[in-house]
């Protein structure tokens, strides 16, 4: 089977579909009509599927064989920004857009689910299609974890991709080892005593206090932490105060902290901590702290990432196979790859020309969709090969 031409047969298959995600969107758990058009989709090609989560969906395909099982995941998610694009199938769904490519993620599943469902007979494995709502709910333990415990438990590896327009269309990066790092988030509230802005001796000022919490809380990675090791601390978010003249008696502060190396991830917490308790201690204010874990580290295992390589190779030559830089971006697929081998691959989508240019989160963010078959192709290629490497 020459799976490259098989992926270009349903090439007009795969833009419907993602052109149809993408008028359509939903934010994290609201993917009810998202989740409703895999199913119908999955029953025009007699796939079997189990809903999971309320809005996730798992079809199966069987092969030959029962074992091994191999998973590929897909999230079904949109973001709530606005989108500022002219496509004629733009978001129809106000302040909802899908922004990050979730849109072509789904298509391509699909694509690959038609794929499989039309040449069983080369398949020595079952293959579940795994598709996965709420990625983008950074404040949840994650959907990947839920649908992990209950519904993959018997998924001996598993594959996902993301549309990725840091490299050129036509191209793919499947680097072993870490490809996003993790992403926790965290909220601090700085509470002092209000006063008049005039008199500050008489009040104790969170805004003071939160600005030298803020600026303190920079030295974990400047001087704490090794300047080898890939490390984010940010406050984004800093609202206090609602008049020019008087003190307010609480700041709050919200953030994110990112590394690709889990000793360091653990280690955040206490570190911040400690910062934060003195530095509130030395201007008599107080604080409270919480800190909530998203998604550890994704981390490309070594002998999938061989597996997909070759697997690029057969489907888009030798220069097809690019490397990429690791990504600070989250990607709570790391919670399915802290359980079961695999791999994510980054699909090139970066055009100029076309001027798909803008990066993923961008209210202008769009891809060049000739890249999907791809996607397709690669997924195919990569359960042929992986069926006999478990």
């Amino acid at each position: 089977m020459n799976v490259f031409e098989e992926a270009k047969k349903i090439e007009e298959y795969i833009i419907e579909m993602r052109r149809h995600f993408h008028k359509y969107p939903e934010i994290s758990w609201k993917e009810v009509n998202t989740s409703n058009k895999i199913c119908e989709e999955l029953d025009k090609m007699n796939i079997p599927y189990t809903r999971v989560c309320e809005t996730g969906v798992i079809g199966v395909v069987e092969g030959k064989k029962k074992k091994p099982v191999i998973g590929i995941r897909a999230d079904i998610d949109a973001l709530p920004m606005k989108e500022e694009t002219d496509l004629e199938f733009k978001s129809v769904n106000e302040g909802v857009a899908h922004a990050c490519g979730h849109d072509s993620h789904i298509a391509m599943l699909l694509g690959t689910a038609k794929v499989l469902s039309e040449n069983k007979d080369k398949l020595e494995c079952t293959v579940k299609l795994v598709f996965q709502p709420a990625e983008e709910f950074i404040m949840d333990s994650g959907a990947g974890h839920k649908i992990l415990v209950d519904e993959m438990k018997d998924i001996d590896n598993i594959v996902a991709a993301h549309i990725w327009n840091k490299i050129d269309a036509g191209t793919i990066s499947v680097d072993p080892g870490p490809r996003m790092s993790s992403a926790d988030t965290f909220k601090i509230e700085i509470k002092g005593k209000g006063g008049h802005g005039a008199m500050p001796a008489d009040a104790i000022d969170p805004i003071v206090t939160a600005g030298a919490v803020l600026s303190s809380l920079q030295t974990i990675v400047s001087r704490e932490l090794p300047p080898s090791e890939p490390c984010v601390i940010s406050v984004c978010s800093f609202n206090s105060g609602s008049a020019p003249n008087i003190i307010p008696e609480v700041a709050v502060l919200q953030g994110t902290t990112r590394t690709f190396n889990s000793d360091i991830r653990e280690s955040y917490l206490e570190r911040m901590e400690r910062i934060i308790k003195n530095t509130c201690e030395s201007f008599r204010a107080d604080y409270s702290f919480e800190y909530y874990p998203g998604s550890p580290p994704t981390i490309n295992e070594e002998n999938s990432s061989m597996v997909a390589e070759e697997a690029v190779r057969k489907v888009l030559g030798e220069e097809g196979l690019v490397e990429c830089d690791p990504s600070m971006g989250g990607e709570d697929f790391a919670k399915m790859l802290a359980k079961i081998p695999g791999c994510i691959a980054f699909i090139g989508t970066r055009n100029e020309e076309k001027g798909k240019v803008y990066s993923i989160h961008h209210p202008k963010f769009d891809i060049d969709e000739s890249v999907m078959k791809n996607g397709v192709a690669f997924f195919v290629q990569y359960v042929l090969d992986m069926q006999y490497k478990i």
